[in-house]
Order: C-alpha cells, then sequence, then structure tokens
C-alpha cells in the first residue's frame, strides 16, 4: 500500500513539473524570458507559487527540467561502455549522439538559443556535471579523481558541444575536437603544416 503510494504521489510531483515547465516555455517563448514573472508562470500551471520554488530553484531553472538525467547519461556512457572501448571513444560518441543535433523545431532550444540569460544558465548548468564526469573517468582509467589529466579531460570534453554546435557540421567537429583532446595538437592538419612564426621571430 505505501509503495501504491509513493508511486501515485511521485507521479503527482512529475505532472507538476511538466505543468511548470510546459507552462513557462509557453509563455516565455509568447512574450520574452524577461517580460514573465514566476507568479504568472505558478498561475499558468495552476499551482501556488510556493510549489512553483519547491520544484525549481530559479526562473531559469523552470526551462531545464532534466539536468540530472543528462548528468546520469555522460556517467552511463563512461562506465557501460561496450567491452575494450576506450572511456574517451565512449564520451565522444555519447557526445555526438546527444550534443550535436539542432533542434530548430524544439520551442525550448529556440527560446534558449535567442535568450543571453538562458544561454548563460544552459552553460553553467552543464559545467556542473564536470566533477560527476571525472569521477566516472577516474574509475575508468585508474587515476585519481582530482588527477589534472581527469579533470582537464573532463572540463575540456564538456567545453566541446558549444563549439560543435555553432559549426557547419557538428558532428565532424565533435569528432575532430575529440581527436584534438586524445592525440594532441601535434596530430593536427594545422601543426603538419608548420605553425606560423609570431611576431617575435
Amino acid at each position: 500500500m505505501a509503495e501504491t503510494t509513493t508511486g501515485r504521489r511521485e507521479r503527482k510531483k512529475a505532472r507538476t513539473r511538466q505543468a511548470l515547465t510546459d507552462a513557462a516555455v509557453r509563455l516565455f517563448t509568447e512574450r520574452g524570458f524577461d517580460n514573465v514573472g514566476v507568479r504568472e508562470v505558478a498561475e499558468a500551471a495552476d499551482v501556488s507559487l510556493s510549489t512553483l520554488f519547491k520544484h525549481f530553484p530559479s526562473k531559469e531553472a523552470l526551462v531545464f527540467d532534466l539536468d540530472a538525467d543528462i548528468e546520469d547519461a555522460l556517467v552511463a556512457a563512461v562506465r557501460d561502455r561496450a567491452p575494450g572501448q576506450p572511456a574517451l571513444h565512449a564520451l565522444r560518441d555519447h557526445m555526438v549522439h546527444t550534443r550535436t543535433v539542432v533542434r530548430t523545431d524544439d520551442p525550448t532550444f529556440v527560446l534558449v538559443e535567442s535568450t543571453p540569460a538562458l544561454r548563460d544558465y544552459a552553460r553553467r548548468m552543464w559545467s556542473r556535471h564536470e566533477t560527476a564526469l571525472a569521477a566516472a573517468l577516474a574509475e575508468a582509467t585508474g587515476l585519481a579523481p582530482d588527477a589534472p589529466a581527469v579533470t582537464g579531460l573532463a572540463r575540456f570534453a564538456l567545453e566541446a558541444p558549444g563549439i560543435a554546435r555553432v559549426s557547419e557540421d557538428p558532428a565532424r567537429t565533435m569528432r575532430d575536437l575529440f581527436a584534438l583532446l586524445e592525440h594532441g595538437w601535434a596530430a593536427t592538419p594545422l601543426a603538419r603544416q608548420g605553425d606560423r612564426p609570431g611576431r617575435d621571430e
């Protein structure tokens, strides 16, 4: 009986979160992020303001409901990789499949891309996954979670989607960036052509 009650409670919470997110995206899209207050979002979703803040700590958070799922997927890409597959390759493939599709028909994507405050918030939220990803990479490589090689790899890997997304071929750019992480500058075509002399040479 308790299990049934718990399941019903969780489903109700999920419905409330979804109603708030849907209302927020609709209102922000119609009127602009800066022109809508959280109280209006709560009213549109037919919940109290206190209920809204129980589910979402800030106005920006209303648009990003799947942050925990994204982090879990990043970690799983490394931990649950195929036998013999290098951790970096597994992470690269996950990033290519999940972070390079330009969803121009998705109202949330369009809203975030057109709103500086939401773009900045998205970047901060994405960067928060660094610790969890570094821990997964440490486990995969046998290095300490705070080893510079692990924390650096996690940080640079998380920067790759932002660069790839604005390129003409995001998937190819993502692969090129991970090749740079794996092989270093010396293996890139530009390095093989020779660097230009510096001003003081």
